[in-house]
């Protein structure tokens, strides 16, 4: 009887098991995809002007609620691995012409260069100078999707190919790109400025190309001759600051360190022989025994302490990321400033955040100095989506 009743038991205990597990699995895939989270419109901060009112009503993307994809668009995790991996669906394939420039140390800096495939809706000639994220170039799927959407609503765009990031382009000095280097960025918008003298620029960074652009602007007030505005998405502004958060664990910010540090470290060995071959002259303080130390690194800091900060005579890492951050130029930019950055971004740790908010209080404070239309406008700093959606870009500018 006893052994009857053990039995007729042990299904019902396997049944328990089996929805303890079901509810386990639910309630990790429920934090892992954020589903809870609610949604709401992007949060913003800025300069209440005619131009500021102007962009947020021909602009509704910014006030609208943003609604992610189903199931997975709440995540910024995934989203990364997408939109950075396997890339969008049918993703566009913009044709455009390849420009070589020499630089003064004998680098060759490359961009693509695309022409409209529409009139644009006010009829002026505006090129789009585009700066990619770290490592990336043109023929990355995110810019190639964004490219797309500019051509077709009017925009030329002008896209900068990091130094070292294309594949099939050999080196021709030994330097590579830098965090903050705007270099070959200047080399390309005065390239633009010369064939199109006509023109108006619109400039766009992404990630570490947002940095890039906005110290391009803020170095001189003469690079930002005949630039319209500019759009930073995704940047972290200050390298200094950011460091210390790319080494926690939270939001798996250390997994992804390690996982660009990776990808830097192919790319700078991929051109092993321009930088630490004997018959080159190597950039000062740079030795062999960096190599060795570059194969050991597993993070961005140890590779930017160990080589990148030598390609331009940095004494130390201290010092190359606070003077390749933009955050000490971001105050010198006096045409319209569009920054953007996702809440849920899994790299820009939410204190770094408080940087454009000083930002915005200080134009605000600074009103009385300058005419209003000078003044950075609009700086929205919550947005859910990575990568940013290109038709957000697309009708920033009318």
């Amino acid at each position: 009887m006893n052994a009857m009743l053990e039995t007729s038991e042990l299904p019902a205990v396997f049944d328990g098991v089996k929805l303890a597990a079901v509810a386990a699995v639910l309630y990790v895939i429920v934090r892992c995809l954020n589903l809870k989270s609610p949604t709401g419109p992007p949060d913003l901060y800025f300069q209440d002007s005619g131009l500021s009112r102007f962009l947020l009503k021909s602009c509704p993307l910014l006030t609208k609620e943003y609604i992610p994809p189903l199931i997975w668009g709440k995540s910024g995790h995934i989203q990364t691995a997408l939109y950075g991996k396997m890339g969008r669906v049918r993703s566009p394939h913009p044709y455009g012409h390849r420009k070589f420039i020499t630089m003064s140390d004998g680098a060759t800096s490359t961009f693509d260069l695309f022409e409209p495939m529409a009139e644009h809706c006010v009829g002026d000639d505006i090129t789009m100078v585009i700066c990619p994220g770290i490592a990336n170039h043109s023929e990355k799927q995110y810019i190639r999707t964004f490219v797309d959407y500019a051509q077709k609503n009017g925009y030329r765009c002008a896209v900068l190919n990091h130094l070292g990031a294309l594949p099939n382009i050999e080196l021709t000095s030994p330097r590579m790109f830098t965090y903050g280097c705007t270099w070959e960025f200047g080399a390309m918008v005065n390239y633009i400025k010369r064939t199109y003298p006509l023109t108006q620029l619109v400039v766009v960074g992404f990630s570490l190309g947002g940095n890039i652009v906005c110290k391009y602007l803020g170095e001189t007030q003469a690079n930002q001759d005949k630039v319209l505005c500019c759009v930073s998405v995704c940047q972290g502004y200050s390298a200094l600051r950011a460091q210390e958060t790319f080494m926690q664990w939270d939001q798996c910010r250390r997994f992804y360190n390690f996982l660009m540090a990776d990808n830097m470290k192919k790319i700078i060995l991929s051109h092993r022989q321009a930088l630490f071959g004997d018959h080159v002259k190597k950039p000062q303080a740079l030795e062999d025994s960096d190599l060795s130390r570059l194969h050991m690194a597993t993070s961005l800091m140890q590779i930017d302490d160990n080589v990148m900060r030598k390609f331009h005579g940095y004494t130390s890492l201290k010092e190359y990321y606070e003077q390749e951050s933009c955050m000490r130029y971001l105050h010198r930019i006096y045409v319209p400033l569009m920054l953007v950055n996702a809440a849920d971004d899994p790299l820009v740790h939410e204190s770094l955040l408080s940087i454009p908010k000083s930002l915005s209080g200080e134009c605000l404070s600074r009103r009385s100095l300058m005419p209003p239309a000078d003044c950075r406008p609009l700086c929205p700093l919550r947005m859910l989506s990575l990568p940013w959606p290109p038709r957000a870009g697309g009708r920033t500018v009318p």
